[in-house]
């Protein structure tokens, strides 16, 4: 196949997008397709353009703001004025976060009438936004944290969530302004905070426990597998700095339970409308219920990221996990084109 990925933008995730793309290039290469690499920011990139990012690996913070402001993510490059993209038979989405994401360049492509991997604009968009995530999940009967979203005082969320309570952004990824607020005092500090998130804010009530995650390929289900952070919660530090977590696939549950979560999960991926590949997160409280937090439409796809440790466990090495997301998208072309 002739694949372009497509990676990088301008999200606070634009470093672990990088990361992900050039690992999926490197393996899609490696077996035998044309691909090209594609910076949505700045175009094409080399083979050793794309060695550099390799060795280069994602920093313990996100890129500063200033840094992203700077960018102008061109959507038009992917599709006009390159000649290498001309031909392309699929596009491999390894974007995280921002327009990447939320469904902004899946409509682009859909415009364009091309192929490319993993959630459709809708999917992605429900996913994306946490809070239209939670109320989907709650009408499909799958349990999740009572949350509030928007102005509240602190002791509004206090009283009615309890505490410590979580505080995260409604939009984004990678446990990126995310924060467990333990107290009235610290509640509200970071209530004052978030006023510089240009961005929804939801709280959500804390279920201390084990936290885990569920990956799904194609209509199936991967094995479970448990994050045991060096922090408090799993933060963007302890999600992709060597040693700041240890992540066990499979996970050391009993066997009901991981057959719960993960029926769980495939029921989570179907009512946010994901199709493909996505991950599923959950937190198991003390008393052995599962709470879903919320769902990755574009999961991270180094070859360390948990959906490809999930998959390695499940017998599908990450080569083989990025060809069959990439021929997904090219049954599903082929399909599309037989129609009348």
């Amino acid at each position: 196949m002739r694949i372009a990925v497509l990676m990088g933008g301008v999200s606070d995730e634009r470093e672990v997008s990088l990361s992900s793309g050039v690992q999926v290039a490197s393996a899609l290469r490696n077996l035998g397709h044309k691909v090209v690499s594609v910076d949505t920011v700045r175009g094409s990139l080399d083979e050793a353009e794309e060695a550099l990012l390799l060795k280069a690996g994602v920093g313990a913070l996100p890129p500063l703001v200033g840094e992203l402001a700077s960018l102008d993510e061109v959507q038009t490059v992917m599709l006009r004025g390159n000649s290498e993209l001309n031909e392309i038979d699929v596009f491999f989405l390894a974007l995280h976060g921002g327009s990447g994401e939320d469904g902004t360049i899946q409509a682009v492509l859909e415009v364009a009438g091309v192929a490319y991997t993993g959630s459709n604009r809708l999917g992605c968009s429900l996913a994306m936004d946490k809070e239209v995530s939670k109320r989907l999940l709650r009408q499909a009967g799958i349990p999740t944290p009572d949350w509030l979203c928007g102005e509240c005082s602190a002791v509004e969320v206090a009283d009615t969530l309890g505490l410590p309570v979580i505080v995260k952004a409604a939009s984004g990824g990678s446990s990126l302004r995310l924060v467990l607020a333990h107290d009235l005092e610290e509640l509200e500090s970071v209530i004052d905070e978030t006023r510089g998130w240009n961005d929804l804010v939801l709280f959500e009530r804390y279920h201390p426990g084990r936290e885990v995650t569920v990956g799904i390929l194609g209509e199936e289900t991967l094995p479970v597998g448990e994050i045991i952070p060096e922090h408090e919660i799993f933060d963007y530090e302890c999600k992709y700095q060597p040693g700041m977590a240890q992540e066990i696939f499979p996970a050391d549950i009993p066997s009901d339970l991981a057959s719960r979560l993960r029926t769980l999960a495939l029921s989570a991926h179907k009512a946010l409308r994901l199709r493909d590949y996505s991950r599923i997160d959950f937190m198991v409280d003390r008393q052995g219920e599962p709470w879903c937090l919320e769902a990755n439409a574009l999961p991270g796809m180094t070859s360390n990221s948990l959906l490809p440790k999930s998959a390695a466990v499940a017998g599908v090495a990450f080569p083989e996990l990025c060809d069959r997301i990439a021929k997904l998208a090219e049954v599903r072309k082929h399909k599309n084109s037989d129609c009348p």
